[in-house]
């Protein structure tokens, strides 16, 4: 529904000069703005009835918190009222960039035990709705030389193929690889085609003679019934 222009959607502008988290900003720096406030900075502008600020602790209640978004997809934020496909779209994009940025960690780190690899991963995969596939070629003091992403949508046996993972790590010139995918549900116990998958990229390791250090799953924690958020096949011995 197109906003009444004779009740025009309240705007940042519009608010008491002590309210307005623009002038916050420029005055204390965007540490002293609120969640909301910083929300209200990306939304602009509210709608009949309801300021922007009032419309950004909707926002934040609904998702949990401000992080809560990382997960919310178009539809989501579009069940909000005031909230049309271009400006879900900007949100959606913020988020992605807030994902991106919280992934960048040290270039080369060490990544040879599960629990580092979890660590690394987690904040790439929070609020992933599809399933993603990667490969992680590393030297021989097991640093990260390149992360390549192989997969992304497919949750079947062909996520990954050992031609492509291997090629990859020929490519750049590997003496190891790590293999990586996430579940959304949270839940990081295998399938059976992740099993069937890891014996393939097992018995293709050795024909090549590059190690397969590990095939960790990323979960999360709180949906995880060992609550660690990762699986990892070499600590189950698969490997």
């Amino acid at each position: 529904m197109s906003p009444d222009p004779a009740y025009p959607a309240p705007r940042l502008a519009d608010l008491a000069v002590s309210e307005r988290p623009q002038e916050r900003l420029e005055k204390h720096g965007p540490g002293a703005l609120s969640d909301a406030e910083l929300l209200a900075m990306l939304l602009r502008s509210g709608q009949k009835g309801q300021s922007v600020l009032s419309m950004s602790r909707q926002l934040i209640t609904e998702a949990g918190s401000l992080a809560g978004l990382l997960r919310w997809r178009e539809a989501d934020y579009r069940r909000i009222r005031g909230i049309g496909r271009i400006k879900a779209l900007q949100l959606i994009t913020v988020m992605e960039i807030a994902r991106r940025v919280l992934s960048t960690g040290e270039p080369n780190p060490v990544l040879n035990r599960p629990e580092l690899i979890h660590a690394h991963f987690l904040p790439q995969c929070t609020g992933l709705a599809v399933e993603k596939f990667w490969v992680l070629c590393l030297n021989r003091k097991n640093r990260l030389i390149r992360q390549v992403e192989l997969t992304s949508g497919t949750a079947t046996s062909s996520l990954a193929h050992p031609r492509e993972v291997f090629r990859e790590a020929v490519h750049h010139g590997a003496t190891a690889v790590v293999c990586v995918h996430n579940h959304p549900s949270g839940d990081p116990a295998p399938s059976a085609a992740d099993v069937q998958v890891t014996r393939q990229l097992r018995e293709a390791a050795r024909a090549l003679d590059i190690e397969l250090l590990d095939h960790v799953i990323i979960g999360q924690a709180p949906t995880d019934p060992l609550g660690r958020g990762y699986y990892s096949f070499r600590e189950s011995g698969v490997i």
